[in-house]
């Protein structure tokens, strides 16, 4: 059967991630959570006072450290996810953080910032086999993929779900708090100058308000099944 490479764009608390890692495990493929990525830069930035204690950010500091950020996934066998790494530390409940995504997306509008996370993003998926969300993956970093899907859902439903997520990990905000870091974070994302989120033209869009996490994984994987059949279909035409 053959490899693909699957992109997974959209706005924030969209489920991107907890889709893309059930895709993952049940292809057998590989999951890199881009966010991830610029989480953990974002992370080492406020860590050397790169972003100060007003959250001031020196973009410029921070291109200059670039070259000291070493990014990488392992994957957890206790909980069967992969864990975002920082110099060799395993940091994903330092990204997940209200902290974090109030200055994430600054950090991912920096060009330099970007071009050294792209280039790792397509060291990780040249061999295909992989399963990749973020915001700019079928728009600049597989503009080839095989499959491309566009994650969106209802605001509220969104806040309601980070709001839950932060709750279960023992990070109390209010409903307004998150829902205002939601809305910010969207025009962040969609504004800036350096790959901004878009819909790739040939992706298929995904509103999953209404939609289980299984209802997700069975749309997904019909849309696999009609790729790995196309080959076949042109045989005989």
């Amino acid at each position: 059967m053959q490899k693909i490479t699957i992109a997974i764009d959209g706005y924030s608390s969209t489920g991107k991630s907890t889709l893309a890692r059930a895709l993952a495990q049940k292809l057998n493929y590989s999951y890199v959570d881009t966010g991830a990525m610029y989480r953990a830069v974002t992370l080492y930035a406020i860590r050397n006072g790169i972003i100060n204690e007003e959250f001031v950010l020196d973009t410029e500091k921070l291109i200059k450290a670039l070259d000291n950020i070493e990014l990488n996934f392992k994957y957890d066998q206790t909980h069967k996810t992969s864990v975002t790494l920082l110099n060799g530390e395993d940091v994903e409940k330092y990204i997940r953080t209200m902290e974090i995504s109030n200055n994430v997306s600054r950090v991912s509008s920096i060009k330099e910032v970007r071009e050294k996370m792209i280039a790792i993003q397509r060291g990780l998926g040249k061999k295909k086999a992989v399963v990749m969300d973020g915001r700019d993956i079928g728009t600049n970093v597989f503009p080839n993929a095989e499959l491309k899907l566009f994650m969106t859902a209802d605001t509220d439903v969104r806040a309601q779900r980070r709001h839950d997520e932060m709750s279960s990990k023992g990070q109390i905000y209010s409903m307004e708090e998150v829902k205002k870091n939601l809305v910010e974070r969207d025009h962040a994302d969609t504004t800036r100058k350096e790959n901004p989120l878009t819909k790739a033209e040939d992706a298929v869009v995904l509103d999953n308000t209404e939609l289980t996490k299984e209802e997700q994984l069975e749309f997904v994987m019909k849309l696999i099944e009609d790729i790995y059949l196309a080959p076949e279909r042109h045989k005989h035409l």
